[in-house]
């Protein structure tokens, strides 16, 4: 899927880097710099592909996503969003299903900027009765910067719900957690981890409540550790739908849970508050561990 993208035709050269183009009934602002390789829909500022140059492809997608306006993308980076999980309808909010704007961008040797925004309008107050406006701020180069900053007077949950490209998931280690985590799996059920380490034998859904900055991904059968800098996070998700699951799940391959592992930058046990001229802030940073 990640080489499709690429290869998408051209609707609109936006500058020297950045090009406008189609995936199924979605625009998608598509990247390609001698650094770097990078895709965004406009639908959700939804991150579909990150890859510096002489990397593989960082960022895990599904190759049976719809690509059908409205309906959420399998894979990349969701931005989950005002709330998490099943505390709304539609689940983890509306951010990531709704269009929004390619308000800036700016480029140069080094790196690739692109900044959207998303503002309440009639649709959104219908789901959510607060005035908001939303930007979502990427940087990419040999690592990829990730910002979402919400503007207003309300609280809201949130998650950068990233799904990573591993060789084998039962060979990936995590590691950074910290030791308690509330078990979805088990109803919400309190979990312990020794060793601040998570590995993905099975079906995995957990909110770690203590973690470290960074959490570190181990991919031995790829051979690459992935470095997952956590900002303004209370919290880091950990997924995997196992294989009874992603049997069930129409928008992901029988076999595909074997090829992704879900690190998530979160603001779950400890809510964002926008207030004023407060805007509150949640953002992560990937890197390749050479």
């Amino acid at each position: 899927m990640n080489e499709k993208l690429f290869s998408l035709p051209v609707l609109n050269q936006i500058s020297p880097y950045i090009t406008q183009r189609q995936v199924g009934e979605l625009p998608v602002v598509v990247i390609t710099h001698p650094k770097v390789r990078a895709a965004v829909t406009l639908q959700g500022a939804h991150l579909l592909a990150w890859q510096p140059a002489g990397e593989k492809p960082v960022v895990w997608l599904s190759e049976k996503t719809a690509w059908t306006a409205g309906k959420a993308i399998r894979g990349g980076v969701p931005i989950c969003w005002p709330w998490f999980g099943p505390a709304g309808e539609p689940a983890h909010g509306f951010a990531r299903n709704l269009p929004w704007k390619l308000s800036a961008h700016d480029e140069n040797e080094q790196s690739v900027m692109l900044t959207f925004v998303l503002e309440s309008n009639e649709q959104t107050k219908k789901l959510w009765p607060h005035d908001f406006t939303l930007f979502a701020r990427f940087r990419f180069s040999d690592t990829c910067e990730i910002e979402l900053e919400a503007h207003g007077d309300f609280e809201a949950t949130a998650a950068l719900h990233s799904y990573f490209n591993v060789a084998d998931n039962a060979a990936v280690t995590v590691s950074g957690l910290g030791p308690d985590y509330i078990d979805q799996v088990l109803k919400g059920a309190a979990g312990h981890l020794t060793d601040g380490k998570q590995t993905y034998q099975q079906r995995v859904d957990r909110i770690h409540t203590q973690p470290a900055d960074c959490s570190v991904l181990e991919d031995r059968a790829g051979q690459r550790v992935i470095e997952v800098h956590h900002h303004y996070q209370s919290d880091v998700v950990t997924w995997n739908p196992g294989a009874e699951l992603s049997c069930s799940m129409g928008d992901m391959a029988n076999e595909g849970y074997k090829t992704m592992v879900c690190v998530e930058t979160a603001r779950i046990s400890r809510p964002l508050v926008s207030s004023g001229e407060q805007p509150a802030r949640l953002a992560v940073t990937f890197r390749i561990q050479k």
